[in-house]
């Protein structure tokens, strides 16, 4: 019994004891994961058309606007989507028996998936083309501005490398490159 237990034993030191890890096991093999959704989603995306300026220039209004929308945090990104209307029809759009709130989705995100998470919108949702509304936290205390304003531009750069345009808006208003 007991020469059996230490058989079992050094067999068991012989043995290299790993458990399921989702994690790449270098940081080279986590940035060409990185770089391989960032691919991917760029060539996704690339499906949808560039954005139209005459569409989304005139939104006057973050309510107004129908693409995805990007509302940056300290520790996430949350993510609005109006999805596309199932029903071709125009009787009854907008009313009670189809509103717009009820395709109305919002989302939130760890900011290392925003590639991804914007590459799962349907093509359709995507009325002006490769933009979303971009804007900071309203209520954040003052302590996380600095933060906000690292994630915004984190988020600004995932969108670039994507090949999506973001369009800077502040208190309901755009701002930035119009």
């Amino acid at each position: 019994m007991r020469i059996s237990a230490l058989l079992l034993l050094s067999a068991l030191s012989v043995v290299p004891l790993t458990g399921c890890h989702s994690r790449p096991a270098s940081a080279a093999e986590a940035s060409r994961e990185a770089a391989a959704q960032l691919n991917d989603a760029r060539r996704d995306l690339a499906q949808i058309p560039p954005p139209s300026k005459t569409l989304y220039m005139s939104v006057s209004s973050i309510s107004g606007w129908q693409n995805p929308s990007l509302t940056v945090q300290e520790k996430m990104i949350t993510l609005h989507v109006l999805m596309p209307d199932a029903n071709p029809s125009d009787l009854g759009k907008g009313t009670m028996l189809r509103p717009e709130a009820a395709r109305r989705q919002i989302l939130n995100i760890d900011p290392t998936n925003l590639a991804e998470a914007l590459n799962a919108i349907p093509k359709e949702a995507w009325p002006y083309g490769r933009v979303v509304a971009i804007e900071e936290a309203h209520d954040a205390p003052e302590v996380a501005r600095r933060q906000l304003r690292i994630n915004m531009e984190k988020a600004m750069d995932t969108l670039n490398s994507i090949g999506v345009v973001a369009d800077e808006w502040n208190n309901d208003r755009p701002v930035g490159v119009r």
